[in-house]
């Protein structure tokens, strides 16, 4: 699997941008469902010129979600999902994601 396709974006969120704007520097992303540990450090590498030190994944599952017809309610879900999230060395940074 190429590093394009293994991440997917970069998770925006309060809490994540909490985790990268600590000393630790962690960075969350979507990846592939499929993919493992070892393939988002090397994408990560690959893609944006860092070094990983650790990985943890996540996998998330869709919430419920209600949405009104001409029948009634309609019960479904958002898809789930996998969330990696990557611990940098000390002093990195990705840029494309801090927005520089």
């Amino acid at each position: 699997m190429r590093a394009d396709q293994v991440i997917i974006q970069p998770v925006l969120t309060e809490k994540s941008n909490l985790a990268r704007e600590s000393e630790t520097k962690k960075y969350t992303f979507k990846v592939d469902p499929k993919a493992n540990k070892l393939e988002v450090m090397q994408a990560v590498k690959e893609l944006f010129s860092v070094t990983p030190v650790k990985c943890n994944i996540v996998s998330v599952k869709g919430k419920p979600k209600f949405t009104r017809g001409k029948g009634g309610h309609i019960a479904g879900t958002t898809g789930n999902w996998k969330k990696a999230i990557v611990t940098l060395a000390k002093g990195e940074i990705i840029q494309a994601v801090e927005g520089l």
